[in-house]
């Protein structure tokens, strides 16, 4: 993989779909409908994603390329692919609450080696650039050349006083449970993938997620928080957690910075 390449492609198809994406948003009212597993999708998720996926494929044709909006009509047999989720956090979307992104990921013998999450209603844009390091572009986002960038690095956690991020719509009683056994300083919530870059700008220690994703919904976070020194690991084993597995969906998980001291399951 030409790593330079993908660093430029993936920042301009991510600034192109969330143009598209505040469009829809920041428009008259839009049809919202139910996929087959119930979850919501609009037609900023399907112009997003048909961006994507044209350029993607255009820019790499010889890498496999899977997104949600497509994932039922592909089997993945590659030991290396792009992976793109065009509209994370569609309910934070649909109830104009602001924290959604694009993500595209490319991920490599298990593990995602490159990354974009992309925050259009936020202003924030994270993602690793091609020696694999992460950073944060500050503006102004013009798709020709990138702004002011500055790097992420994880924190340094006060194991007596950590700083924890979980999720806006899916938090339930068991990541409650989980959280309140640490010693916890301050709690934030945020949506979609923003929770893993949090984690990667040192803005939190520690971000476990007790509940179901898809591989889409992690590559690109993941690989941010890689890029920043930080970890993702399995919540059952505290094992790295892998990507291309059967059906594309991810354990439940914990993204922290390595100081942090993980308690059991």
């Amino acid at each position: 993989m030409d790593y330079q390449r993908l660093e430029s492609e993936m920042r301009r198809l991510a600034l192109a779909a969330g143009a598209r994406i505040m469009e829809v948003y920041e428009g008259p009212a839009f049809e919202v409908r139910a996929k087959a597993d119930a979850s919501p999708v609009t037609e900023a998720d399907e112009a997003a994603d048909a961006l994507i996926s044209a350029g993607l494929a255009r820019a790499f044709p010889d890498t496999a390329l899977i997104t949600e909006e497509q994932a039922a009509s592909h089997a993945l047999h590659a030991d290396a692919f792009l992976i793109v989720d065009p509209l994370d956090g569609t309910r934070e979307f649909v109830e104009r609450r602001g924290d959604f992104t694009v993500n595209i990921a490319y991920v490599e013998d298990g593990t995602p080696r490159r990354g974009v999450v992309y925050a259009p209603a936020r202003r924030r844009m994270f993602y690793t650039r091609a020696d694999g390091t992460s950073v944060e572009e500050t503006g102004p986002f013009d798709p020709a050349a990138p702004g002011a960038r500055r790097p992420l690095s994880v924190s340094e956690p006060d194991n007596d006083a950590l700083i924890v991020v979980a999720s806006k719509s899916h938090r339930d009683q068991a990541t409650d449970d989980y959280i309140a056994r640490y010693n916890v300083a301050d709690f934030t919530s945020a949506g979609s993938s923003l929770k893993f870059c949090l984690v990667a700008s040192g803005e939190a220690d520690l971000y476990p997620r007790l509940g179901r994703t898809m591989e889409w919904d992690t590559a690109a976070g993941h690989a941010v928080v890689l890029g920043a020194g930080g970890r993702v690991v399995r919540f059952d084993d505290h094992r790295p957690l892998t990507y291309g597995k059967p059906g594309y969906e991810n354990p439940f998980f914990i993204a922290h910075a390595p100081g942090v001291r993980l308690v059991g399951a």
